[in-house]
């Protein structure tokens, strides 16, 4: 076995280090056809003789088990490719309106006067306090306090989810309504316990390179998103793309490639019909058939840049199996879609791209640099926010379309911002004709199953697509026609 020093893994956090570590295994377990002692030896293999988490081991030891069969796909109950590990939460407090310690006991009692339910009381010091039993969340005490001292303690999870998919369930363990969940996973980025955790589809990767007996019996494409760019810091690129290939894939196609097709067919449905939203982020898209049912029919009808390239390998490659590697849960959902089924077989995200490599003892650091197929500068920036209204723009122009239709595009970075958009197009006073919504912060590189985020991933990214062979987008699609 090669050793391959942990140091040069990059991790945001603990919890995402110890959810890597978790699917290294299983990937490990699952090459040598061992999954029958997974339950058993995993746990014990990464909680040792004492805790360094939880009150005890065999606490951390039940959580592992959790955390493997997520590894493993999760409840097949559950539609959803985000739950929540019910053991795992029971460590945050209570939320809402609370009474800290800034509190001067003030005789103003303004927030007493505020309250129009009653749920404010002060004792002998004039210290006010909140009954949680009368307290409605409406925040009117918070606004007039002169001191600050009334806050919203909302728990990390619910203060990332922006669309109020999570609640306390039963035991006070956070509960994730389905109906309302996009699955863009801020919540299991933020949460602090590692309680809310990705569905991982890691194991029908395993089996599809396993069952492709090096490529004999089908070829097995994997399509990066180009946020790979910015993940994986301790080695290059190109090497990267050999460690892929050395995984078990026949070859390594850019999802940047079908960005740039998205970008010639959307700006001219855009022109062709005055107005759009782009369907390339499916947290989104789900959002919008969710929340704005009445501008669904606005929505961009091409497919999005992984599933339209992973459309055209079937389309030109008898027998061909398309895996996508991204940053995204979300498109853990998408790609079970029925009208997508045909073209995209498994996904997986950067974080369990880490564990495949590091369960086959591959050094990327070792490797030989390969190359990637060449997108465009343009296909390249849809992984940044502000990126796909460049594209559409420079489609417009390279189509001869930009003389006949203005583009006004909004860039919405981060589901809230997509809320304002969409909120004013269906009130119709938008200024704008082009919704380019991205669910994340930052775009694909905010996304939950990115190994690091952080400003420096937008300046990677813009790096990778000035490196492009292909200088515009009618160059990179050329290159698919010969």
């Amino acid at each position: 076995m090669a050793t391959i020093p942990m140091k040069d893994r990059k991790f945001d956090t603990q919890v995402q280090y110890l959810k890597y570590k978790v699917l290294r295994e299983v990937a490990r377990y699952a090459f040598e056809d061992r999954l029958l002692d997974a339950y058993t030896e995993i746990p014990k293999l990464i909680v040792k003789e004492k805790p360094t988490m939880r009150c005890c081991i065999y606490k951390e030891r039940a959580i592992v088990e959790e955390r493997i069969k997520l590894a493993m796909g999760g409840d097949k109950n559950n539609p959803n490719v985000i739950e929540v590990i019910d053991i795992a939460c029971d460590e945050c407090p209570m939320s809402g309106y609370n009474v800290s310690d800034a509190c001067r006991g003030c005789i103003a009692h303004r927030c007493e006067d505020a309250c129009r339910v009653g749920a404010i009381t002060f004792d002998e010091h004039l210290h006010a306090h909140i009954d949680k039993s009368k307290c409605v969340e409406c925040g009117q005490c918070a606004k007039v306090c002169p001191y600050s001292a009334i806050v919203n303690q909302k728990r990390p999870c619910e203060n990332a989810c922006k669309i109020h998919a999570i609640s306390m369930g039963e035991g006070g363990a956070a509960s994730i309504d389905n109906e309302t969940c996009i699955s863009c996973g801020a919540c299991a980025y933020q949460c602090p316990f590692g309680a809310i955790v990705d569905k991982s589809f890691i194991l029908d990767v395993v089996d599809l390179i396993k069952k492709s007996d090096n490529n004999k019996n089908y070829k097995l494409y994997a399509v990066v998103a180009p946020s790979i760019s910015s993940q994986f810091s301790y080695a290059k690129l190109g090497q990267v793309i050999t460690g892929i290939q050395k995984l078990g894939f026949f070859h390594v196609v850019e999802a940047a490639l079908g960005a740039d097709m998205v970008a010639y067919a959307e700006s001219a449905e855009l022109a062709e019909k005055g107005f759009l939203t782009s369907s390339c982020c499916p947290a989104f898209v789900d959002y919008v058939e969710k929340q704005f049912p009445q501008l669904k029919e606005h929505v961009s009808h091409n497919l999005s840049p992984a599933a339209t390239i992973a459309k055209y390998i079937k389309e030109t490659t008898p027998n061909a199996k398309v895996v996508f590697i991204g940053p995204c849960t979300a498109k853990k959902m998408e790609f079970q879609k029925e009208e997508l089924k045909p073209y995209i077989d498994s996904t997986i995200t950067f974080e369990e791209l880490q564990a495949l490599f590091d369960s086959r003892d591959i050094d990327l650091k070792s490797l030989e640099e390969g190359v990637l197929d060449n997108a465009s500068y343009y296909g390249r920036i849809f992984a940044r926010s502000g990126g796909l209204s460049d594209a559409v723009t420079q489609a417009l122009k390279e189509q001869g379309l930009d003389t006949k239709f203005e583009l006004k595009a909004i860039a919405c970075d981060g589901i809230e911002a997509c809320r304002m958009a969409l909120l004013k197009a269906s009130k119709n006073v938008l200024p704008g004709n082009f919704i380019e919504g991205m669910a994340c912060i930052g775009g694909c590189i905010g996304g939950a199953g990115c190994l690091t985020h952080g400003d420096k991933n937008k300046a990677d990214v813009d790096k990778y697509g000035r490196e492009a062979l292909e200088k515009t987008i009618s160059d990179a699609i050329g290159v698919l026609k010969k």
